[in-house]
């Protein structure tokens, strides 16, 4: 019984809206990556399963580096638990200099390449990846977003799929120093 109602709960969360690059802009601003990124960033955030309980709790300082063609960024995690992690992820821009910018990206781990779009004032960004987790790794989907929300503060949520099924989301604050 408990599977049956682990599989209904898992296929409503796979019919909840998700956002699309097409959604109407509740802003005029334009977020730019490379600029909001380039320098240092601090951000919060946390873990849910797909049934919403929060799993692990973390803080990330990230370090950007812009130099005119690919945005370095720096990684570090520190987990409420006491590890800590780092990632450096490497992206450059692939799409004409409009107000919608596309790029790729890779970081150690990932599966194949990273792909993002800057469209108005949200970022998506789509990738594969073998995360690590407390016992060993786990390969899992992102589809990540994230809204400037002005005043240095950004906001992020992240999809995570494993075999095409939600396992949870990713909730960040970020703020520039």
């Amino acid at each position: 019984m408990r599977f049956v109602i682990l599989v209904a709960v898992v296929m409503l969360g796979a019919c909840v809206g998700k956002p699309a690059l097409d959604d109407e802009k509740l802003s005029k601003g334009n977020f730019n990556l490379e600029k909001y990124f380039d320098g240092r960033v601090l951000a919060k955030g946390q873990f849910q399963d797909v049934l919403g309980t929060v799993r692990r709790r973390f803080d990330v300082i990230v370090t950007g580096t812009w130099d005119g063609e690919r945005l370095k960024l720096v990684e570090d995690f520190i987990y409420a638990e006491g590890t800590t992690e780092q990632r450096i992820w490497w992206l450059k821009k692939t799409g004409p200099i409009t107000a919608d910018q596309t790029w790729t990206g890779y970081a150690d781990g990932v599966i194949g390449t990273a792909k993002g779009e800057e469209r108005g004032d949200t970022f998506n960004w789509t990738y594969r990846i073998d995360l690590p987790v407390p016992d060993g790794t786990m390969r899992v989907s992102f589809n990540d977003w994230m809204w400037d929300m002005g005043g240095g503060r950004v906001l992020n949520r992240a999809y995570m799929k494993k075999y095409g099924v939600d396992i949870g989301e990713v909730l960040i604050t970020f703020e520039r120093q």
